[in-house]
């Protein structure tokens, strides 16, 4: 498979996985939707909807969607992402570049569609809010900590029983992540993605949002660096079981 199919795929899928999972942060943070103060149960059943949607585009290139997942599958010794997509330093940076365009890409046009609840949201952490994740209590170290954590455990399932995203299935990843949500959301507001914190960052940043505030960039290197050592973990993890069960 061409890199060019690659990129268009993890950009796409990571554009859906985006659009739909800060949709659904809007819907629940922004002031007059029909899912205002929806809770953190509903955002949890939307990302992890937005995930399925993701894997389903992507399924080509392996549906990796994430950072992590690509430099797990990287770590774990793997030899394809998908059929005919073999794991290389090209295929590699193709889509970490697809995760990052899509992430923007699908910021954008969440704040499209909810354009006039932004305009009407007098609250700036609540916008910043839709777009990227941010601590419950501030702790960088603690934080870093809660990010690990939580993308090894969604990347050391999706390497030991389906060596991919794609592979996995896009309904047991859902379910997955819902439930690392629930379980370890808490802290953070779970990233466990740098391209889904970091990509909808930076189109806070640059897009004309009204009464928006700051993008909050003193804590941004958390949601990326977390989840690539929780990436990377997962990945050796993934290498040293055969030796446990021997």
């Amino acid at each position: 498979m061409s890199l060019g199919i690659v990129f268009l795929s993890e950009i796409m899928g990571t554009m859906m996985l985006t659009l739909l999972g800060c949709g659904v942060v809007a819907n629940v943070a922004l002031r007059g939707t029909k899912g205002n103060a929806g809770g953190f149960l509903m955002v949890n059943f939307g990302w992890g909807l937005a995930v399925m949607a993701g894997v389903f585009v992507a399924a080509k290139s392996g549906a990796q969607l994430n950072p992590a997942v690509t430099i797990g599958v990287l770590v774990s010794g793997a030899k394809e992402f998908a059929p005919g997509v073999a794991v290389n330093a090209g295929s590699v940076f193709t889509s970490l570049g697809g995760e990052m365009i899509g992430a923007i890409i699908g910021a954008v046009l969440c704040w499209l569609a909810y354009k006039q609840h932004f305009d009407a949201e007098p609250d700036a952490a609540a916008k910043l809010g839709v777009f990227s994740t941010g601590p419950a209590i501030r702790n960088y170290g603690w934080n870093v900590v809660t990010e690990i954590i939580g993308t090894f455990v969604l990347v050391f399932v999706i390497l030991l029983f389906g060596k991919s995203a794609a592979g996995l299935g896009p309904l047991p990843v859902a379910l997955l992540v819902v439930g690392i949500g629930a379980s370890l959301g808490g802290p953070t507001g779970y990233a466990i993605n740098p391209a889904r914190d970091l990509g909808p960052r930076i189109a806070h940043a640059f897009l004309p949002i009204k009464g928006k505030g700051s993008s909050d960039w003193s804590y941004s290197w958390v949601p990326v660096v977390g989840p690539l050592i929780g990436g990377v973990l997962a990945g050796i993890g993934v290498q040293i079981m055969p030796l446990l069960v021997k």
